[in-house]
This record gives structure tokens, sequence and C-alpha cells, in this order.
């Protein structure tokens, strides 16, 4: 089996234990990520905008706006590392790439604090994502040139023992879940 065999079935058992732990989630599934975030006031940070059963950053991120600017992520092209275009809990916003929205006219930030989505993650702080790796490449390209802390934000449930992992595969710095602060 090759690794990309290997990444496939991961993702799918990945999505089925997403979508049950999204299904079953109590509210204030974020609280935790907003006790972290508030020891980084100011700093800039992006989060994103949940789609399908992801959970949902949004109550974080807004409590972090009004201390500093907060971006999410825009997919510029296939191959390409993501842009952060600031966001407030009022922006107007359009659909974009793989549904997820985005701010209909992007102002361009750097965030210094990535909350990052994902499907599984490890407690060592290998993260499985969509497969199109756009945070990897991301995270690779801001790690050149400065401190970059890249938070996973995911449901408890979307641990895993293992991940098929590669090289390129960018490490997370702390998983938030919503129920546990994980430091590799």
């Amino acid at each position: 089996m090759t690794i990309a065999d290997e990444k496939a079935t991961a993702r799918t058992a990945a999505f089925a234990r997403r979508k049950t732990a999204f299904d079953t989630a109590m509210p204030g599934a974020g609280g935790l990520l907003s006790s972290v975030l508030a020891g980084h006031r100011g700093v800039p940070v992006s989060g994103f905008l949940p789609i399908r059963t992801e959970i949902d950053p949004t109550p974080a991120m807004a409590e972090a706006a009004a201390h500093g600017p907060v971006g999410v992520p825009v997919i510029m092209g296939r191959g390409q590392p993501l842009r952060f275009a600031l966001w407030t809990p009022d922006c107007d916003l359009v659909r974009g790439p793989f549904g997820a929205m985005v701010p209909a006219k992007p102002d361009w930030m750097v965030p210094e604090i990535l909350i990052v989505p994902l499907l599984a993650f490890t407690r060592n702080g290998g993260r499985l994502g969509y497969g199109g790796g756009y945070y990897d490449r991301t995270l690779e390209q801001l790690r050149a040139t400065a401190p970059t802390l890249a938070i996973g934000f995911a449901f408890s449930a979307q641990e895993a023992d293992t991940l098929p992992l590669e090289p390129t595969d960018q490490p997370l710095d702390m998983i938030v879940t919503d129920r546990a602060v994980l430091t590799p």
C-alpha cells in the first residue's frame, strides 16, 4: 500500500469520526481555544471559517478580533501557499474555493498564530488534512521567515494513535480540542 493509499484510508476513517463528534457536540466546544488565545492577545492570528463537519473556531476568533488582527485563509491556487485576509465577525463574506467563506474584499495580513483545521491528529503533533498541502506549504513558508505557532483545532474524537505522514507534512505545535490542550 502506498502512502497515498494509507492517507486515503486514514481520511475516510477520520471523516467518519469527525462527523460523529460533530453530530453529538455540546455547545461551547471552542472554550479552550478562547483560553489559549487569551494568552496571546494582540498577536496576529488566523482562524478558519468551518466547512462541513469542522469544529467551529469563530467564537474564539471573535474574542481575539477585539484585541488584534484576525485573518482567515484564502486559497490562491493549486500548489500555492495560502494567503490570509483580515476578518471581523461582521465582515462581508463570499464563497471561496472548497466552499469556505472568505472576506468579499480581502485586506491581506500575515499571522503569527495559525488555528489549523484537520481531519485527524496525533498527540505528537501529526496532522492529517484534506490532501491539498495548503497548510503544509504555508507553514513551511511562514516558519522560514518568523516564529509561527500552529495550533490544530479539532474534536477530541479526531485523535489517532498513528497517521501516515510524509517529510513535507508540517507538525502542529499544539492541539486544542473540545476537551484538552495538548502540547507535543
